[in-house]
């Protein structure tokens, strides 16, 4: 899970090492994806629980929300991945958690519903709410993914390589165990696996990340500055993003030794029936301990947290 929170930065900025005139055209090349591409501006001026935005200049923690969204446009659609991440730069660490979709939780305007139908129905400003709400933490930016589209950033890069834990087939593809390359159709159908997985969601979330952090390393080297074309294009297409092109340069300057000390949270649960639909629940126990991890870890007042009551 290293390095998740350069999914469009991170890559993108190790290409300015080029150096001399070429540096120059990526430069700029980024900053046009980016902020003409990539980037959105979400209807609310600040997270709930901010007074104003993290200084990211002095090293303030930050915590962003992470999507795969399953349709063929990133600004729509359910969202089969969704990853919660804090990162404070002055003890060098990360906090990362995978939300099950299928997390039952008060969707603002809704009532009681699965997590992943908030960024259907109301886009990041709405999925960032619901989580926010979930948790009592401010979530500051959030990144989508087109996990349909995202086969374009594999063959970008040139496939990437991972360690399949155990051999299985999905759609017309067969994995073997142990180390595998795959290509964009090969990377799609990997990371979407979930019926053959003895752990079922958080199996195939296991696989997502480890494509990503294959693309991320693959992106960073040298190599890949020859097909920046290729990765600029295939980004712009499939990434949506509140972080503008500065923010992410502020991201590289000052939080990426934060890299080399992170901890995966886990959220205990139990799958039930209500009403006919199945739901992963959360007790209220569980909620608050996550809560406190995050609430610490962002140096937010008050570990005690009021969370939103159940309508079971």
């Amino acid at each position: 899970m290293r390095k998740l929170f350069y999914i469009v930065g991170g890559i993108f900025l190790l290409f300015l090492l080029a150096g001399g005139g070429y540096l120059f055209y990526l430069y700029n090349s980024v900053q046009n994806t980016i902020d003409s591409e990539m980037h959105v501006d979400l209807e609310r001026d600040k997270p709930d629980g901010r007074t104003a935005e993290v200084d990211m200049d002095n090293g303030e923690p930050v915590s962003f929300l992470l999507m795969g969204v399953d349709a063929e446009e990133s600004t729509s659609g359910r969202t089969d991945t969704i990853m919660v991440i804090t990162v404070n730069p002055a003890e060098e660490s990360m906090r990362m958690l995978s939300l099950p979709r299928d997390t039952r939780m008060e969707l603002p305007g809704r009532g009681q519903d699965k997590v992943n139908h908030a960024y259907a129905y109301g886009g990041a400003d709405m999925a960032l709410e619901a989580v926010e709400d979930y948790f009592d933490i401010p979530l500051d930016y959030f990144i989508t993914v087109n996990m349909s589209g995202f086969q374009e950033i594999v063959n970008a890069v040139d496939g990437v390589t991972v360690d399949n834990a155990f051999a299985f087939q999905q759609d017309e593809y067969s994995f073997e165990e142990g180390e595998v390359h795959l290509n964009g159709e090969e990377a799609l159908a990997y990371a979407r696996m979930r019926k053959e997985d003895p752990e079922g969601d958080f199996g195939r979330n296991t696989r997502q990340r480890q494509v990503v952090n294959a693309i991320i390393n693959e992106g960073a080297q040298f190599s890949s500055v020859t097909r920046i074309g290729d990765i600029l294009d295939a980004m712009g297409n499939n990434v949506v993003t509140n972080l503008d092109f500065e923010k992410m340069r502020k991201l590289q300057s000052n939080y990426s030794d934060t890299r080399h000390n992170q901890e995966t949270l886990e959220i205990n649960g139990s799958g039930e029936t209500i009403d006919g639909i199945w739901y992963y629940s959360v007790s209220d126990e569980e909620r608050s301990r996550l809560s406190s991890e995050f609430r610490t870890h962002l140096g937010l007042d008050g570990a005690d947290v009021a969370q939103s009551e159940e309508n079971e």
